[in-house]
């Protein structure tokens, strides 16, 4: 049975599942949510998910949300991803959700998908500095080292990646961080890779 990924182009975190699920040869498919036409505040939404966010996956009756949860369920059916040591990759995958991917999305959202006149510059300023902090954690982390948790790819760089090859602009510049930079080359060179925009549908472009 074909697994469905409820999900957004221009999200990361829907985009660290699709990831997980296309670098492990998952069998799935994307279901396009038209979150910027208000999509996931509508009852037919919020029937699935609660919380009206994506990602959500959903295969026979098994429904489950939130992208560690999704990558989790993935890794554990496959049998690949969870490193050596799955305490030390899920220390990271927290590290993402709280520190990395939790202050991307609220700051990419704020610069690139608000009206400036409903921008909130304390809000972006406070962001932009919690984030470079966090940027120099994880650019020092990989000093000498491939992948964030173990010798090999696992979910913890699938949840870390997740905002980091948008190409809108919101405060982070591969190449002030040498290892960072290094290590999304990395990934990008693994076998059936994609882009966000090309993994899942949805795109800037067409609202323009």
């Amino acid at each position: 049975m074909t697994a469905q990924l409820y999900c957004f182009g221009e999200s990361g975190n829907a985009y660290k599942a699709a990831l997980t699920m296309q670098l492990a040869g998952y069998d799935w498919q994307p279901v396009y949510v038209d979150f910027f036409g208000g999509e996931t505040r509508t009852p037919a939404f919020r029937a699935i998910n609660e919380m009206g966010e994506v990602p959500v996956f959903r295969e026979g009756d098994l429904t489950l949300t939130q992208s560690a949860v999704i990558q989790y369920h993935i890794a554990e059916k496959t049998g690949r991803f969870l490193g050596s040591d799955r305490n030390e990759t899920l220390r990271w995958v927290m590290f993402d959700n709280h520190k990395l991917s939790g202050q991307n999305g609220a700051l990419r959202f704020q610069l690139n998908f608000l009206p400036p006149e409903k921008r909130s510059q304390p809000a972006i300023d406070y962001l932009l500095g919690r984030l470079r902090s966090t940027y120099k954690v994880l650019d020092a982390h990989l000093t000498g080292r491939d992948w964030v948790a173990d010798a090999t790819f696992t979910i913890a760089d699938a949840a870390c990646c997740g905002y980091l090859f948008y190409p809108e602009p919101f405060g982070f510049d591969r190449a002030e961080w040498p290892n960072i930079d290094r290590w999304l080359d990395g990934i990008a060179a693994l076998p059936s890779w994609k882009h966000p925009y090309d993994l899942m549908p949805g795109n800037p472009t067409d609202r323009a």
